[in-house]
């Protein structure tokens, strides 16, 4: 495989991410289908007996560092290591809005709005944010649209939004929580958008190759 040399450059980001998400993925996949926590089944199942202080077990522990770690290391990878593009600022809201709900949801024991979020980011990730088809695939499309703005709000805001409130009346943090989780939705239609607006600019005919053009490199070549 003989890969230009600006590829060849992002082959270390691309090789980083993919193995980071084929973990996460699989972690979280385990967690939702593989264990007896009904969260996927019945989500406002994790509001039932919710005490503030509850102990967090182990095993959500483990994705709560695995997710922070990954978060923390990307908003200092997005900003001084990964190729810059388009959209790399709403990335680095993300990161800081995915860290935030992350932290505080585990230092306030409140496991639902983190890690409920957090499983679903980490389902979510084969089509990851600000992913656009690559050689006409079409899958990280599909992926986030199914994940991110079908699943996300039927499972995660519906129980944060609204079973909380039936479950435990006066939850702290209520507004705090919600808001993050609805701005990454918002992130989320933004991302989902951008890709829509590509697949119609290729099925028009107005680009000739499919390339990410998110990427400043990509646009300057067309221009050229």
């Amino acid at each position: 495989c003989k890969l230009q040399p600006k590829d060849a450059a992002k082959m270390p980001e691309s090789a980083w991410k993919l193995l980071f998400y084929s973990l996460s993925w699989s972690y979280g996949a385990y967690l939702l289908f593989c264990t007896d926590y009904p969260f996927f089944h019945d989500p406002p199942s994790v509001f039932y007996d919710w005490q503030q202080g509850m102990e967090v077990p182990r095993d959500i522990a483990m994705a709560y560092l695995l997710q922070g770690s990954f978060y923390g290391h990307s908003l200092y990878a997005t900003a001084y290591m990964d190729t810059w593009r388009k959209d790399s600022v709403v990335m680095l809201l993300h990161h800081v809005v995915a860290l935030t709900l992350i932290a505080s949801s585990y230092a306030f024991r409140s496991r639902d709005w983190g890690a409920r979020s957090r499983d679903w980011d980490a389902m979510g990730t084969g089509g990851r944010a600000g992913s656009v088809p690559c050689h006409g695939d079409t899958k990280p499309a599909l992926s986030l649209f199914w994940f991110r703005l079908y699943w996300f709000p039927l499972k995660v805001l519906y129980a944060t939004c609204h079973s909380s409130l039936q479950s435990v009346p006066n939850i702290p943090f209520y507004f705090f929580f919600n808001a993050l989780l609805l701005v990454l939705t918002l992130m989320n239609i933004y991302w989902f958008l951008y890709i829509v607006l590509f697949v119609a600019k290729v099925l028009l005919g107005q680009v000739q190759e499919v390339n990410d053009v998110r990427e400043y490199d990509v646009e300057e070549s067309r221009k050229s």
